[in-house]
């Protein structure tokens, strides 16, 4: 019961309610050129660049058509591209996407404008022309260094390429990188992913995010390919997540609510002890104030009251802009108990009180 109409009204809520308050703004970018086996993301498998271009101008239109609808100029004070893997696009089409947004939004000055990297699909210098984007974050896939694992999950990446591309981000100004890690992975074990935690602490990312793997071959068919026999057993999997918390703690990284970590003086460290910690749909956030305004398939936002999932599939969603309508697929309106109940998973998520 939820569609274009239901969002349009919600954004038209916003304007009369708190035509000021600051924007979230996200774009799903879906496109990767191989297959990670553990992946739950809503991507499209391809070598064709002429999809991304013909996607990225389908974007276009949806961030005109939404941002007709928002009045005034509300700063955006977030923007995060993801995936997919982001960088697949060409430097044009990247270069087409950031005007795009800036050219219909007001950017903070101090906006916190972050991408997801691959390190196997992306240069150095790659990173610096991220850089004179405008992109000031950078979060990049690790999940594990062990060669067994990585083959179990056809992700063959090393260390090197990796922190080539941190480095990369740091000579280029980049105020924050970020490391995701997964646990629980096939082939996985407790002194393996000790080693990766070594050469991870090595690496000193401002922020890691550590994920539990969740195994549900029914509804993402690449986990198909993982062997249940290979998964370690949940003793050993939660051996790993206390490892890891002792180890990461004992390097002097701060445990951020329930599966991410940053230095003593990254903003989420800050954040938290400051009672003004914020989960997201991207995780957890400084930003508890802000709408989220998402684009393109399955992006999922938030505005005000309400929630809105976009349609998942390339051909759902041109027909739809073909249409001039918004590619809103479904979505919920929070009644009274709903708001309350998220407030509360909100303190417990945070601040682990209540």
């Amino acid at each position: 019961g939820f569609g274009p109409a239901q969002y349009v009204e919600a954004l038209a809520t916003r304007n009369h309610e708190r035509p000021d308050q600051p924007l979230s703004l996200y774009v799903h970018l879906p496109f990767c050129n191989t297959i990670c086996y553990y992946c739950a993301c809503n991507k499209v498998l391809t070598k064709d660049h002429g999809r991304s271009a013909k996607y990225i101008r389908y974007v276009d239109r949806e961030i005109a058509l939404v941002a007709a609808l928002i009045e005034g100029a509300p700063p955006v004070v977030q923007l995060h591209w993801g995936g997919g893997t982001p960088t697949f696009l060409s430097r044009d089409e990247m270069a087409t996407l950031m005007r795009a947004l800036r050219s219909r939004f007001a950017f903070a000055a101090d906006a916190e404008v972050s991408i997801e990297v691959d390190p196997r699909k992306v240069e150095p210098d790659t990173i610096v022309y991220l850089g004179e984007l405008g992109f000031n974050r950078l979060s990049v896939g690790i999940q594990d260094f062990d060669p067994e694992v990585q083959a179990a999950v056809n992700r063959i990446q090393s260390e090197a390429e990796t922190r080539a591309v941190m480095d990369a981000a740091r000579r280029s100004g980049f105020v924050s990188v970020n490391a995701d890690l997964i646990y629980g992975l096939p082939k996985q074990t407790v002194e393996g992913f000790s080693a990766t935690l070594d050469r991870v602490i090595d690496a000193s990312p401002d922020r890691i995010a550590l994920y539990s793997y969740a195994h549900v071959p029914h509804l993402f068919k690449p986990q198909r390919r993982i062997a249940v026999a290979d998964l370690p057993p949940p003793q050993s999997k939660l051996a790993i997540l206390a490892l890891a918390i002792e180890k990461l703690t004992d390097a002097g990284y701060v445990y951020i609510g329930m599966d991410h970590f940053a230095k003593p003086t990254d903003e989420l460290a800050v954040a938290q002890r400051e009672r003004k910690l914020h989960r997201n749909f991207q995780g957890y956030s400084t930003k508890p104030d802000c709408d989220l305004i998402a684009f393109g398939i399955s992006a999922i936002g938030k505005v005000g009251a309400a929630y809105t999932a976009n349609v998942k599939t390339l051909d759902e969603y041109y027909a739809r802009l073909d249409a001039q309508t918004l590619p809103v697929m479904r979505g919920v309106v929070l009644d009274a108990d709903d708001l309350l109940r998220r407030d509360v998973i909100q303190k417990l998520m945070c601040n682990f009180d209540l």
